[in-house]
């Protein structure tokens, strides 16, 4: 079908004792291997329904989409010496035509949704439609603009034959089967059962995990699809706890209610690891930053953003706060991705440097900004205390920092909105950047609904532009460090930490592997006693 609609929105080791891959040998059982019980960062259980599992961030496609679902395409999270790349998954083949806009994709053949519905183009197709066709009688608007990031290359798709689709983009696409993997297939005989606003009561998908229940704010339930083509999770059962407090996931780990935590407080990582936890983690595609809303004086001028960031420790945020958890960052590209440059890193600490800019931009003697942050949420760390850390810093050049605290779903609603969190001059948060191309795009692109700080760079925009219409990944990623200069030299956010995705696991959690994403396979674990 042709598609005419607007575009919405939306190993290194740890210097604390972390290592990249957990203790033990893996079991080589088929979904018997204990219950493993999730305490995650994410403040409330992401939704269930395929694409809806953003509600709660990239937590929500990390334990949600990618277990309950599959993509034609998914990352390649069994190792962890390199970034993960793009593998087959729903479709085991692709290719390209010459212009780079239709791409043929091969179907995975003997796939069942856990419903027992074959997987097959049909599916495909329905899963598109749900998305994308305003015109079919299963268009979920919800969905739609939950998906509205990865879909918004798609001008058209449709059925060769039962086990073959063809996708058409508006223009070649770079990063298409990255978008892919997000855009899960649900089974279509359970979405025209239940109707779209109920199928998440009780999602079928063709992911290693199926649904058993939930509790809603409290506990998602999914048991191992022994029929999963991938190979059986070696995990009987996998059960998510939202508990956005660090301490209280800490807590909840020591008592045994769970037996792995997402990002456990800096603080406890030592003493964790001394009572016999497992603390893992890499350096990743992450990035903890800020973003000023230039249409706020002064932060419009380039000067004050510059000095903001010569004015900011982050070598003493990383080492003293966050225990080793965290790298320091002078730029939007982390260090573990390959558009990271070194020539872009230009803002060491220099306080000296920031009360000189700051006095040619006209404020020597600084000025009041207001600050918002998440209490907690999806992959943002210690959000308060780094806040509250940024505040003492930016106050030794003048810069006097009011700190609004606000929940991660409000600040989410706020950011797709495309409009400043609760109104604030500042808004600090973490992201998924280049795992997650169409994202950076998204926050470039001129008319991007993406609230982007009211800044804009045509040369940004030029350069992003022509790289995401780059097929060759090395010619991209020379595009995107060119951009990521000017980046640097604008500097329309505070580059702070990229943190090195710290979780911590009980002694009987075996099998995982830690990769260089913030996404991660589940298949591989078991626990024991």
């Amino acid at each position: 079908m042709n598609l005419d609609r607007p575009r919405a929105l939306l190993c290194t080791v740890l210097a604390a004792g972390l290592t990249a891959a957990a203790c033990g040998t893996a079991a080589t059982s088929t979904g018997s291997g204990g219950t493993l019980v999730i305490g995650m960062t994410a403040s409330d259980i992401p939704g269930t329904d395929t694409v809806m599992a953003f509600t709660q961030g990239f937590e929500g496609e990390r334990f949600v989409n990618f277990q309950l679902y599959d993509g034609l395409t998914r990352y390649d999270l069994k190792q962890s010496t390199k970034t993960p790349g793009v593998v087959p998954g729903l479709a085991t083949s692709w290719k390209t035509s010459g212009d780079g806009r239709t791409w043929t994709f091969r179907l995975r053949q003997g796939v069942t949704f856990s419903d027992g519905t074959p997987f097959d183009a049909d599916s495909v197709v329905f899963a598109y439609d749900r998305l994308l066709n305003k015109k079919s009688p299963h268009y979920y608007p919800e969905a739609a603009g939950a998906a509205s990031l990865w879909s918004g290359q798609i001008e058209s798709y449709r059925k060769i034959d039962a086990g073959s689709v063809e996708i058409t983009t508006k223009r070649p696409s770079g990063h298409l089967l990255t978008d892919l993997t997000f855009l899960t297939i649900p089974s279509p005989t359970a979405v025209k059962k239940l109707g779209n606003q109920k199928f998440a009561q009780h999602p079928e998908g063709t992911g290693p995990f199926r649904f058993e229940s939930l509790k809603p704010g409290q506990q998602l339930t999914m048991v191992a699809n022994k029929n999963y083509w991938g190979g059986a999770p070696r995990v009987g059962k996998l059960a998510l706890r939202p508990i956005p407090d660090a301490a209280a996931r800490t807590a909840a780990l020591r008592s045994g209610q769970v037996n792995w935590i997402e990002y456990p407080s800096p603080d406890d990582v030592a003493p964790l690891k001394s009572s016999g936890f497992q603390l893992l983690g890499n350096n990743y595609d992450h990035l903890w930053y800020c973003t000023f809303d230039q249409a706020k004086k002064p932060w419009g001028d380039v000067r004050v953003r510059q000095a903001a960031n010569y004015a900011i420790d982050r070598e003493a945020i990383a080492r003293d706060l966050l225990k080793g958890t965290a790298d320091p960052v002078q730029q939007h590209a982390p260090a573990s991705t390959d558009q990271h440059d070194p020539a872009n890193d230009a803002y060491a600490y220099d306080p000296a440097k920031a009360r000189e800019l700051l006095a040619q931009a006209g404020v020597p003697q600084g000025f009041s900004t207001t600050l918002a942050v998440p209490t907690g949420g999806s992959g943002n760390l210690i959000p308060v205390p780094i806040a509250t850390a940024l505040q003492a810093q930016l106050a030794k050049v003048g810069i006097k920092v009011q700190i609004q605290k606000v929940e991660w779903s409000a600040l989410l609603a706020d950011l797709n909105a495309g409009k400043p969190v609760q109104g604030a001059d500042v808004q600090c948060a973490s992201t998924v950047t280049f795992q997650a191309e169409a994202l950076v795009r998204a926050y470039w692109a001129k008319g991007s609904p993406v609230y982007k700080g009211h800044w804009y760079s045509a040369r940004v925009d030029s350069l992003s532009e022509e790289a995401e219409r780059t097929l060759d990944p090395s010619k991209r990623v020379a595009l995107y460090r060119q951009a990521e200069r000017i980046v640097t030299d604008e500097a329309p956010y505070l580059f702070v930490v990229s943190d090195r995705n710290p979780r911590a696991l009980a002694a009987g959690v075996q099998g995982l592997v830690q990769p260089k994403s913030w996404f991660v396979d589940l298949t591989t674990v078991h626990v024991g006693k």
